[in-house]
């Protein structure tokens, strides 16, 4: 089983809003009591706070789906849904939070600090809070929204000061064990290591933190072995040490080749914007600060090597250091080098002026409509599609099982200028509007839905506006009883020519239907016609 995890998808889902109550006061001796529903609770938060007891995302590789509790409902007598409780997530110093896409969320350094990764939802208005002046008793609610929910992905990159780079064995935890007092696993196999360590150095007055990167070999920046995996640890070190195995005097691998591997392998590596300078830009591993530490200069083999590779060290540029963690032979002077790197690295980020943006407010604009229609085709039928965050909210807000909170919506719609919008651009009546993207809800635009639901008197929880009963007119009267009136006077033709024809007896017609009666039962009928009559 894994024990370190440092790069992991998490799935994120903040806590649904409560929806608001539909409440009438009921008391004795007050018959009007008038609404009384509250207000649903807000949806809680899913929110990643750096935790310094943290030191690995494994919790969260076997627990990928986190939900924060959802609001609770309105209820009657004015009381208000609680709150959904804020699901914290404790992350290690040194978390980036980043989208499927790869864009970078949140870069968590330091104790404390917090990123919302899933805002919780909005909790609907009970019928207390929707009445007025003129809508005294609404019938209705607004429904609480849906938290919002998505992916993320979560990468671990060490804040460490320094890097030690080299090939397996090569003695990066030995040179950690012995500098700090940190306990590695230490072997004499290839891949002991399988996990970023880290170690405290005091050197002077300056303390610092070092790590060793494992696994890294040829092609590690294109996926082979770990050190795909771990290059990411390196990003925010100030400083690399390349540490050289000089025990292989009698195998095929010496140390300027070892060095040449490494360099072109963090060459290849491209650091994203995750880490950023004081400048704000971001600074390649192969072109940032780098030391040698030749290492296991205690063995005679080892000493001989150091002694040969040296001079080119020193001819290409860098300094160079002959160490032994078993010995603890010129760790001191390592110490105190790493240490000056690290000194001027923080001191450059201190007297780095601040890059902050001056806050700039900008009133909103007059003609701001706050939505955008746009006109689509389907099946060779126009559609009109309302985008907006307010038209949007309102409609997931909305009980269309309520005619009396569709009427609401509509009122909504009117005043924020979605009709006279749709006006302008050549929708009649009839055409499809869409409000929304995803999951969008689809009308039948009807221009008479105007506002003034407030001023229809009818039962709660009803619009006389969506209803089929309508007032007829005069000449819908006159119509009407003219159609009545030819229509008793067709009737009374159709019998008179059915009389004069002969065909003016129920008996007469009978016989005809059917010729077989008795005369007991032709006169039964007859008398039955005549009581009819």
């Amino acid at each position: 089983m894994a024990s370190f995890v440092d790069r992991v998808v998490l799935h994120v889902s903040g806590g649904h809003g409560g929806h608001g109550c539909v409440s009438v006061k009921r008391e004795k001796f007050k018959p009007l009591g008038g609404p009384d529903g509250g207000n649903g609770g807000n949806g809680g938060d899913v929110i990643l706070r750096v935790s310094s007891q943290t030191t690995t995302l494994l919790d969260y590789h076997h627990s990928p789906h986190r939900t924060a509790q959802n609001g609770g409902p309105g209820m009657g007598d004015w009381r208000a849904g609680h709150r959904g409780e804020t699901l914290i997530l404790p992350v290690p110093d040194g978390t980036v939070v980043k989208s499927r896409d790869g864009e970078v969320l949140a870069d968590l350094v330091g104790e404390g600090a917090e990123f919302v990764a899933a805002a919780g939802g909005q909790g609907g208005l009970g019928n207390a809070a929707l009445a007025t002046a003129k809508r005294k008793a609404p019938g209705f609610a607004l429904l609480g929204i849906e938290g919002e929910e998505r992916d993320i992905l979560l990468e671990l990159k060490s804040i460490a000061d320094v890097a030690l780079v080299g090939f397996p064995s090569a003695g990066k935890s030995s040179l950690i064990a012995a500098m700090s007092a940190a306990r590695p696993k230490i072997a004499d196999y290839p891949f002991t290591t399988l996990v970023p360590n880290l170690g405290v150095v005091q050197a002077g007055d300056v303390r610092f933190t070092i790590a060793d990167v494992p696994g890294l070999i040829e092609g590690a920046s294109e996926g082979r072995g770990l050190g795909h995996d771990f290059l990411r640890h390196v990003e925010r070190c100030a400083a690399i040490v390349h540490v050289l195995d000089c025990g292989t005097l009698e195998s095929d691998r010496n140390p300027l080749d070892d060095l040449d591997v490494i360099e072109r392998e963090l060459a290849k590596y491209s650091v994203d914007m995750s880490f950023a300078g004081p400048d704000g830009e971001v600074v390649p591993l192969n072109e940032r600060p780098r030391l040698v530490a030749l290492n296991k200069v205690d063995l005679p083999d080892g000493k001989a090597m150091a002694d040969m590779v040296r001079p080119e060290l020193e001819g290409r540029g860098y300094r160079v250091f002959e160490v032994s963690a078993t010995s603890h032979e010129g760790l001191r002077s390592l110490g105190f080098a790493m240490a000056e790197i690290v000194q001027k690295a923080r001191a450059e980020v201190k007297t780095a002026p601040p890059k902050v943006a001056p806050a700039v407010l900008r009133p909103r604009a007059v003609n701001e409509k706050g939505f955008t229609i746009r006109r689509e085709e389907r099946n060779l039928e126009p559609l009109f599609r309302i985008i907006g965050e307010k038209p949007e909210r309102w409609v997931k807000q909305t009980d269309f099982t309520n005619d009396e909170a569709v009427g609401y919506l509509s009122d909504r719609l009117n005043r924020l200028g979605v009709e006279d919008e749709l006006f302008k651009i050549g929708a009649n009546a009839g055409d499809t509007v869409v409000i929304g993207e995803d999951d969008a809800v689809v009308f039948d635009w009807e221009p008479t839905m105007s506002a003034g639901a407030e001023l229809l008197a009818g039962p709660r929880g009803t619009d006389l506006r969506l209803s089929d009963w309508s007032r007829p007119t005069r000449a819908q009267k006159r119509e009407d009883y003219e159609d009545r009136k030819a229509a008793r006077a067709a009737a009374r033709d159709e019998l008179e020519a059915e009389r004069r024809a002969g065909i003016w007896t129920e008996s007469s017609r009978r016989k005809e239907w059917a010729p077989d009666l008795t005369s007991e039962e032709e006169a039964e009928g007859d008398d039955d016609y005549e009581s009819e009559r």
